[in-house]
């Protein structure tokens, strides 16, 4: 998946740490947001406090996220890509009133051609006020942040890192299903997000890329847009995106208080995190109020242990309640 890339972490805001590492200002914040859920569990750590808010099902999210890992690693031009995508749009058209696929070729930097699909599932597609939500659903083809070097070579399998976001949105979709939305919202599973070189910024956002320059219609601006991501977290702790605090700051701000008004504080911490290069950005640049909910301290990011074990229903819960109280 996105989140902390090699030579962006701190960027814009922090000074740049090193792979692998926090900067200090990472840690400071990520102690402040211990400190907070320290509080948060031993104050009210009942079963009413994580019971649901919403309709949104982390149970069902969950089994999502086991479905994908099913077809192996989503890698563009791997058999387990294309039965993840064939999938997604599948599942979508039994939730949504339009699929809209988005195919395309994208050639890589070793001159190799990637086939690539966005899918783009509308509900109540009429409705000029609507919002986005976004994930991407590829996975990693290298673990580059393995600490073992004989790992590095190996795919990601994205149990956190694609399928949470992906099974967030579908889950979405279950609850809009049954209590259609009053605005259109837009679910959007883009492709290739994570496939190449972060540093140099080769084969990277390759879906968000073209959907940003392939919009629905050209005067398509949603009230607002969320990409989320690495969201299933089991050690959750959600900071705000650098990127967005200051390109889509109102954004920021209806997420996070929709969060608290949920008693979810201790989870979506009111801190500026690191600045993230994600697929808000493309988004942003077309001029669209976009911004990047992600756990970017995530132990396992782009290592082989990205596994379902990292992943807990109850951190799907969480952030779906948000996802969904959002559109209310």
């Amino acid at each position: 998946m996105s989140g902390t890339r090699n030579g962006e972490r701190g960027s814009g805001r922090h000074t740049a740490a090193p792979a692998g590492h926090a900067s200090a200002s990472s840690f400071l914040v990520r102690s402040a947001g211990l400190a907070a859920m320290l509080v948060l569990f031993t104050t009210c750590e009942t079963a009413e406090s994580f019971a649901p808010k919403t309709a949104f099902s982390g149970a069902r999210a969950l089994e999502y996220v086991r479905t994908q890992l099913d077809f192996g690693p989503r890698v563009p031009g791997t058999e387990g890509h294309r039965r993840a995508g064939d999938w997604i749009a599948q599942q979508m058209r039994q939730r949504a009133d339009t699929v809209i696929e988005q195919r395309f070729s994208h050639v890589n930097t070793a001159g190799d051609t990637l086939p690539m699909r966005n899918i783009l599932a509308r509900i109540k597609p009429a409705e000029t006020q609507r919002v986005l939500y976004v994930a991407h659903w590829d996975t990693r083809p290298i673990s580059d942040r393995a600490s073992n070097p004989a790992d590095r070579a190996l795919p990601v399998p994205g149990a956190n890192d694609g399928a949470s976001g992906v099974a967030l949105l579908m889950a979405v979709a279950d609850v809009l299903k049954n209590t259609p939305p009053t605005w259109g919202v837009d679910l959007l599973f883009v492709d290739g997000e994570d496939y190449g070189d972060f540093t140099a910024g080769h084969d990277v956002l390759i879906g968000a890329k073209y959907f940003a320059q392939h919009l629905p219609a050209p005067d398509y601006r949603p009230l607002f847009g969320v990409v989320w991501d690495m969201i299933g977290d089991a050690n959750l702790g959600i900071y705000q995106e650098g990127h967005s605090v200051r390109r889509a700051p109102e954004i920021v701000s209806r997420v996070w208080q929709t969060a608290a008004d949920l008693g979810y504080a201790g989870f979506f911490v009111s801190r500026v995190g690191e600045s993230i290069t994600d697929d808000h950005l493309p988004l942003l640049d077309a001029g669209l109020r976009v911004i990047d909910v992600i756990d970017i301290e995530f132990s396992a990011h782009h290592t082989p242990f990205d596994t379902i074990d990292k992943v807990s229903e109850r951190s799907l819960q969480i952030v779906g309640d948000v996802a969904v109280r959002l559109l209310q």
